[in-house]
C-alpha cells in the first residue's frame, strides 16, 4: 500500500488535488475552531480593552470639564468672597464714621447744654445775690433813716426831703 512510489511522484510545485482538498478542508475545519476558540475571544478582548480605553478617555475628558468647572466656580466664588469682603469693609468704616460723628454732635449738644446750664446758673446766682445785696441795703437803708428819724423829728418837710434824697441815692447805686 505504500509505494515507494508516491514519494518519488511528489513534487511542491505541482501539488496532488487530494492534498489541495484535505489541506483546504483542514484548514477551513482549523479557521473555524480557532475562530470560535481563539479568534472570537481575543477580539472581545480587543473590543473590550477599546472601550474601557475610550471610556476611561471620556471619564478623564469629563473630569477635565468637571476640574474646570470647579475651577471657575471656585474663581467665582473668591471674587464673590472679594466683594462682600470689600463691602463689609466699606460698610464698617461707614458705620465707624456715623458712630464718631454721632458721637461729636452728641458731644457738642451735652456741651452746650452744660454751658448753657451753667449760664442759666451763673445768672440765677447773680440775680440771688443783687436781691440779696438790695435786701441789706435796704435793711441797712430802713436803719439809717430810723435812726437819722430818731435824731432829727423837727418838721416833717425835712423828713420828706430826707426820705427823698436818700432814695435819689439808692437809685443811683
Amino acid at each position: 500500500m505504500f509505494s515507494p512510489l508516491f514519494l518519488a511522484e511528489f513534487s511542491v510545485i505541482k501539488p496532488d488535488p487530494g492534498s489541495i482538498f484535505w489541506s483546504a478542508l483542514i484548514f477551513i475545519f482549523l479557521y473555524f475552531f480557532l475562530g470560535r476558540v481563539a479568534f472570537r475571544p481575543i477580539q472581545q478582548a480587543l473590543r473590550k480593552r477599546e472601550e474601557d480605553i475610550q471610556s476611561s478617555l471620556d471619564e478623564a475628558k469629563r473630569t477635565r470639564e468637571e476640574m474646570a468647572k470647579l475651577k471657575a466656580d471656585n474663581e467665582a466664588l473668591l471674587k464673590l468672597a472679594q466683594e462682600e469682603r470689600a463691602r463689609i469693609l466699606r460698610e464698617a468704616a461707614e458705620t465707624k464714621e456715623a458712630i464718631i460723628n454721632e458721637a461729636k454732635v452728641k458731644a457738642k449738644a451735652e456741651a452746650r447744654k452744660i454751658v448753657e446750664e451753667a449760664k442759666e446758673l451763673i445768672e440765677n446766682q447773680k440775680m440771688a445775690a443783687i436781691v440779696d445785696v438790695k435786701n441789706q441795703v435796704g435793711n441797712m437803708a430802713i436803719d439809717l433813716t430810723e435812726r437819722l428819724l430818731r435824731t432829727q423829728l423837727k418838721g416833717n418837710v425835712e423828713q420828706e426831703q430826707l426820705v427823698a434824697r436818700l432814695m435819689d441815692e439808692m437809685k443811683l447805686n
